[in-house]
């Protein structure tokens, strides 16, 4: 019988996916030159039930061999073609003979790589501006004639390359699109994937259904089937066992393995103690009464407490919260009989955060599901969410048949608490911020805005204020609120909260905390902020 911590595969998570979604259906591709947006563009995409995938600008041609791709998107960025090493677009994009989108520096590539000529613009377009259509095109087919869009460019076409016209243009760009209709080449000169173009969406649609001709086949049920089969595949006879945090990307991973192998999944609750007030014991009932799934829960929150003792850097943190919980996974896995595979929750922009997008792209942050692996783990990966953007993971989680309740939770960070108190993490400080979270968490719902906000929490900062309450001055800790709205946590605006939700809040966090003197409200965006603080 082989030890249950014995290597099944090697630790190598570009080929122990569950599944690649793109097999089997249509894809498009987009090509990221270092653009905020170029994950924003694939989500467009995936709304209209098109797989779509991003890819470095060096990526090369077998990244995409085997794909039924029908289409390239190259996205903006922030180069100007003609400076020296500016990224190129790599020769596959014009061998493969498929459509070509090209936004904002991708539009400016096409036209630096096909023959024409960009230069810098004697006046620079960012923010709103109107584009007015001069010729018929499939791809600004049934848009009206003029229309609102969302610049960002100091360059502009000066000489269309052979074989391309212009088809709209704007007062500082007589060339805003430009097309070559036989071999279905296009750019824009502006970001059709963001709300500010309000007809964004029907020119992504015209090229990935007219130009490009994909159906749409790509949906959440033959999502489930397809990796059902592919799970099965991949561990076969063997155990597998899960973390679960109790967010939703755990729990519609876990459903997903468990629907494929039954009783052959067994689900490891790490209690870290970096947890919100009361979610321990809500998931334990809530795995145990709705799934059904063999769980054991390990209360390790020394454990974890022991080992960020002192640490107030946040890559430290995740990194070491991270190896304590594999090596915790590790030990009780032993006591599971042939546990050859780890189920995780890893969605797409926690990878693309993580690696960044080609050479000199920058990583944002250690994600916990991505990065804090010890490179000594003896276990394979299974990872079914892999490819999904959030709002994705939770259809696939109402399709499973999940509670709404999990569903729709607000994401919570894989270190927990721990990135959330600012500076050293103690027991002292988590219950302090678990109380003020708690009051905002509470408020947020009794608002009726639960579902509206894409997440909301407290951070305790590392700044202690002077206060007054009552008659004595006070020297106490700031927290500050955050409440986000999104769609996929890559782009991200702060909620505007009611001035009273925000009152009450603040009135009883300062009164039912001990510790806390005063209330802040974080009005930072993603970009240039993070969503969370660390």
């Amino acid at each position: 019988m082989p030890h249950p911590t014995s290597p099944a595969v090697p630790l190598d998570t570009s080929t122990t996916d569950a599944a690649n979604p793109a097999s089997g259906h249509e894809t498009i591709v987009v090509i990221d030159f270092g653009a905020q947006y170029s994950l924003l563009i694939a989500r467009r995409i995936r709304e209209l039930n098109i797989y779509c995938e991003v890819l470095p600008w060096d990526a090369e041609a077998d990244r995409v061999r085997g794909l039924d791709l029908r289409g390239i998107i190259l996205s903006g960025g922030p180069n100007s073609v003609y400076e020296d090493g500016a990224p190129q677009a790599p020769a596959w994009v014009y061998e493969s003979g498929v459509p070509v989108l090209g936004i904002c520096y991708g539009m400016q590539l096409l036209a630096h790589q096909l023959g024409g000529h960009v230069a810098p613009g004697r006046d620079r377009e960012f923010g709103p501006a109107t584009i007015e259509r001069t010729t018929p095109s499939r791809l600004l087919a049934g848009l009206p004639d003029v229309t609102e869009v969302w610049m960002s460019h100091g360059d502009r076409i000066e000489a269309l390359p052979p074989g391309f016209e212009s088809i709209a243009k704007s007062a500082n760009s007589p060339v805003a699109v430009m097309a070559d209709e036989a071999r279905g080449y296009y750019g824009l000169q502006f970001h059709p994937e963001v709300v500010h173009t309000p007809k964004g969406k029907e020119m992504l649609r015209n090229f990935a259904q007219t130009v490009c001709r994909c159906e749409g086949t790509w949906t959440a049920g033959n999502f489930i089937e397809e990796t059902i089969e592919a799970i099965r595949a991949q561990v076969g006879s063997d155990r597998v066992i899960c973390g679960l945090s109790g967010g939703v990307d755990s729990a519609v991973a876990a459903a997903l393995v468990h629907r494929a192998i039954g009783d052959q999944l067994t689900c490891i609750f790490v209690d870290n103690g970096l947890l919100r007030f009361g979610e321990a014991e809500e998931v334990v009932e809530t795995f145990r009464r709705h799934m059904h799934i063999n769980l054991v829960h390990v209360e390790a929150e020394h454990e974890f407490l022991s080992t960020l003792s002192e640490v107030t850097n946040p890559e430290t943190k995740r990194v070491r919260i991270g190896n304590t919980f594999v090596h915790i996974f590790e030990r009780e896995a032993r006591r599971i009989e042939d546990a050859k595979w780890l189920c995780q929750g890893t969605v797409y922009p926690d990878v693309i955060e993580s690696a960044g997008s080609g050479k000199g792209a920058a990583k944002i942050k250690t994600h916990h599901n991505v990065g804090g692996l010890p490179p000594d783990m003896k276990m394979g990966l299974v990872e079914p969410l892999r490819y999904l953007f959030k709002d994705e993971v939770r259809r696939i989680g109402e399709a499973l048949g999940l509670p709404e309740e999990m569903v729709w939770r607000h994401p919570f960070p894989g270190p927990g608490l721990a990135i959330r108190v600012i500076g050293e993490v103690n027991r002292e400080r988590l219950d302090m911020l678990r109380g003020a979270d708690r009051i905002v968490m509470e408020e947020i719902r009794n608002a009726g805005l639960y579902r509206e906000i894409w997440q909301s929490f407290a951070v305790l900062t590392d700044t202690k204020t002077v206060g007054v309450m009552g008659d004595f001055r006070t020297y106490g800790n700031a927290v500050a609120i955050r409440a986000v709205i999104a769609d996929d946590a890559m782009t991200a605006d702060w909620a505007r909260l009611p001035h009273d939700l925000l009152a009450r809040m603040s009135s009883r966090i300062v009164n039912e905390v001990r510790g806390i003197n005063r209330v802040v409200y974080d009005v930072t965006s993603k970009p240039p902020g993070t969503i969370e603080w660390e």
